[in-house]
């Protein structure tokens, strides 16, 4: 699925590097590191969306109970997701670092968050019924991610596959999981609009358009806004 996910972005015109380390973004320079190969690349616009480190939250927590943080911030739950020594502080989704069902982490993704807000919120209500919950068992359904227009992948564990399949389950599930049905048919509508009249509003990856020779040197003292 890596492989047809990586062709079809180079089919939208993207460049995608693997193997590959950014050790420095200085001004309009974005280095990068590939072995003992060394690649430096202008660009007028950075986007960063790797993410490096927790919600500043987690520091707070590790100061006021003496919890311990892992090396990206997260705070190292208990099998209830509560803290040690604090059974009534419960820490959830990306900021929490969950090891004990695999020794590695869970990833910090919508699904764990909500299968860990629904334990949570179980496990206070058997409390005040002094009833017991088990641990916290994360429940893997699979991964689904959009490329563009006609075009995503999907692993169901069971079962793989990619392209406009995959894009219509990508649509449904995630249409599925949303709340209220006014908000799943509020989205639906606004996807059908959206495909049906090829806006791009609901689209991140736009045609590159051919700018001048020199036309970067000329324009590299400005700076794009960038709305997040």
């Amino acid at each position: 699925l890596s492989v047809k996910a990586q062709n079809s972005l180079e089919r939208l015109g993207v460049t995608v590097q693997t193997k590959t380390l950014v050790t420095n973004i200085d001004n309009d320079i974005v280095t990068m590191r590939r072995g003992e190969q060394v690649e430096e690349i202008k660009a007028k616009t950075v986007l960063w969306a790797a993410g490096m480190k927790a919600s500043a939250m987690g520091k707070a927590l590790a100061n006021a109970t003496g919890v311990e943080l892992d090396r990206a911030g997260r705070v190292i739950v208990q099998s209830d997701m509560s803290l040690a020594g604090h059974p009534d502080i419960f820490v959830i989704g990306d900021l929490a670092n969950f090891s004990h069902q695999t020794g590695k982490p869970l990833p910090g993704v919508a699904p764990v968050a909500m299968q860990q807000g629904k334990y949570v919120s179980t496990l206070i209500q058997k409390r005040l019924k002094e009833e017991t919950v088990p641990d916290f068992h994360y429940q893997d359904y699979g991964n689904l991610a959009v490329i563009g227009r006609n075009a995503a992948v999907v692993d169901l564990g069971f079962i793989k596959f990619s392209g406009f399949p995959a894009w219509l389950a990508w649509i449904f599930i995630h249409i599925f999981f949303l709340i209220e049905f006014d908000n799943k048919l509020l989205v639906m509508i606004q996807w059908a609009w959206h495909y049906l009249t090829f806006k791009r509003g609901v689209r991140l990856i736009t045609n590159l358009e051919e700018e001048p020779a020199g036309n970067f040197e000329e324009r590299r003292d400005y700076r794009t806004p960038v709305q997040v």
